[in-house]
């Protein structure tokens, strides 16, 4: 069974699509698709801030960190997955913007 997102992708391509994707439409829709951090690239930023010293962290670092390792800015979402993954570290965080 196919997670829920993903099985609403996958209809609304074939809806849109019913006789197959055109090879040219490909770069488009992947273009439409919204990049998630990996956990590989969370504890990438994770450990960078850290490595930098600057406590406690803020927000705004957590979101620019994110866009020098991924050239995009950042998802909200991915903003709180490496706040999530600090905290249980039991590093600082600030609170007024997080």
């Amino acid at each position: 069974m196919l997670p829920p997102f993903l099985a609403s992708i996958i209809e609304w391509l074939r809806a849109g699509y019913p006789e197959g994707v055109p090879e040219q439409d490909y770069v488009p829709l992947f273009a439409l698709l919204k990049r998630r951090l990996s956990d590989d690239e969370v504890d990438q930023v994770a450990d960078a801030l850290v490595d930098e010293g600057d406590l406690p962290i803020s927000k705004t670092d957590i979101a620019v960190l994110i866009t020098k390792i991924t050239n995009e800015m950042p998802l909200g979402h991915d903003i709180d997955r490496v706040r999530v993954h600090l905290e249980a570290g039991g590093w600082p965080l600030t609170g007024h913007d997080l």
